[in-house]
């Protein structure tokens, strides 16, 4: 028996109108030729140069001439080392400089898939019936690079999704890195990352047991400034910077709207994006309540588990996972404790689903196989498609299940709410297939979502189309409920 989903008529797709300036180095030898030639301009020429650029590009961004002085800063060691003042150097010259480190890049004009759904924190002035929500999406651009951005919209009492209004401009937030680590913590990390151990405990050993991020940077620059330093060792080095360098603080203006705030790839560990950002509304035994999100951080080479959280979405905390469950891909974590611990799914081998505990959000041990592949349509993988959702019937997870030529469908499953060990029953049809019109995108026969709610006894299921565009469907929650029961 299938259950059916009601497919709503929005669709969110790429934008290439949405850009970000993001800084831009051409290497030290081309930047100090820039330089010497910016030298050369006499004072009117650098405002009349600075004008024409100011002119072009203030209105496509938040506060240009403060991004170009930061970029400029970025680069105060190679113009320094040219023998030049950089404290003489006028703030036009500087701001001239810093445009020449900066370059537009569209966050949204490849794809816009794989959504998350939370209930706003505000839900005040609103109709009966209605909810506000916030939608996340992973947003991809030139180069497959991956961020993560918001909408905000209100679901009214028939289901139907009101979008606001977007902002024009687009805010990246200032970053705090973190200031006292553990390392005892930060070398295990390492360990389950396979650092080589022969370097990184012996640029370690000299440190505290908590030691601050300046003191692990310098040890580790002195190391680097070696001329004579082996490959293997400088590539161990950079993975400690790396790991230190994943743990930040994330702050926007208070005057940039939601849809103006893009969570853009800040460490090395993500310099080739943030993927899959499976956001939830977490309600803590004390009753206080904050959205977390697991998601992916991908170097081209290495992924890394990492946890984000928020009580405003203006201010973000984001910091690695640790452990033996904490590999690979697709963990979810549950809304609330389970007898007072954490509770996660993920699939640490690529294959099967896991259930996992753990007394600290960020540390996962000893996972177990929740599910494995039953059906032909998830012989290849089962995972999740988002954080598990309480009823009062038990936990409704929603799954993806990748079958012959890799066509990913979506299904669903319900586990013991005590006990999520426990599987009460499990759609053996997928809940949603590829239509024939959702079949062509970037990557073709696949629907997909990180994350759902519940909403006027509804299953509100937000989903990618071909990893390109996004939409949502709507499914009755006891006929879903019904279906699941009888499953088993």
């Amino acid at each position: 028996m299938r259950v059916p989903v009601i497919r709503k008529n929005i669709i969110f797709t790429p934008d290439s109108r949405r850009v970000v300036a993001r800084y831009f180095m051409n290497g030290d030898q081309r930047t100090q030729q820039m330089v010497s030639r910016i030298m050369m301009l006499d004072e009117k020429q650098v405002i009349d140069t600075l004008e024409h650029t100011l002119r072009e590009f203030a209105r496509r961004h938040r506060n240009i001439s403060r991004i170009f002085f930061t970029h400029c800063e970025k680069i105060r060691g190679i113009i320094e080392g040219m023998q030049i003042n950089y404290d003489g150097l006028s703030e036009e010259r500087k701001m001239l400089i810093g445009s020449y480190c900066t370059m537009e890049y569209a966050i949204e004009s490849a794809a816009f898939f794989n959504p998350s759904i939370v209930e706003d924190f505000d839900q005040s002035d609103l109709e009966e019936g209605d909810k506000r929500v916030i939608i996340s999406f992973r947003a991809t651009g030139e180069g497959h690079i991956s961020s993560i951005v918001f909408r905000r919209g209100i679901l009214d009492k028939n289901n139907d999704l009101h979008i606001m209004k977007i902002g024009n401009n687009i805010d990246k937030a200032e970053i705090v890195h973190k200031s006292l680590y553990n390392k005892e913590r930060f070398l295990m990390k390492l360990a389950e990352m396979h650092t080589s151990d022969k370097y990184s405990t012996r640029i370690m050993q000299d440190l505290p047991d908590e030691f601050e991020y300046a003191a692990l940077k310098n040890v580790v620059n002195k190391a680097l400034s070696d001329p004579i330093i082996r490959q293997e060792r400088r590539t161990a080095l950079e993975e400690v910077m790396w790991l230190a360098d994943s743990f930040y603080d994330l702050q926007f203006k208070h005057d940039s709207d939601i849809t103006e705030r893009v969570i853009f790839p800040i460490s090395d560990s993500e310099s080739r994006g943030i993927e899959d950002a499976r956001f939830v509304r977490f309600v803590d035994d004390d009753k206080s309540q904050k959205v977390i999100a697991t998601y992916t951080a991908y170097n081209g080479h290495v992924i890394l588990p990492k946890l984000i959280s928020t009580e405003d979405f203006y201010t973000f905390r984001v910091m690695p996972l640790y452990g033996a469950g904490a590999q690979n891909k697709n963990l979810a974590l549950f809304p609330r404790k389970i007898k007072g611990k954490y509770a996660m799914l993920s699939r640490i081998d690529g294959v099967n689903n896991y259930l996992m505990y753990s007394e600290r959000a960020t540390q996962w041990n000893n996972p177990v196989i929740l599910q494995e592949p039953r059906y032909t349509w998830e012989f290849t993988q089962i995972g999740n498609c988002g954080s598990p959702l309480w009823t009062k019937e038990g936990w409704l997870v929603i799954t993806h299940g990748v079958g012959a030529m890799r066509r990913y469908c979506i299904g669903a499953s319900l586990f013991d709410l005590d006990d999520p060990s426990k599987e009460i029953g499990r759609l053996k049809e997928p809940l949603l297939s590829p239509r024939e019109d959702e079949r062509e995108g970037y990557v073709p026969n696949v629907v997909y979502s990180c994350g759902s709610i519940i909403h006027n006894n509804s299953l509100i299921l937000p989903y990618a189309v071909s990893d390109y565009s996004s939409t949502y469907g709507v499914v009755d929650l006891v006929e879903l409920i019904e279906a699941l029961k009888k499953s088993k």
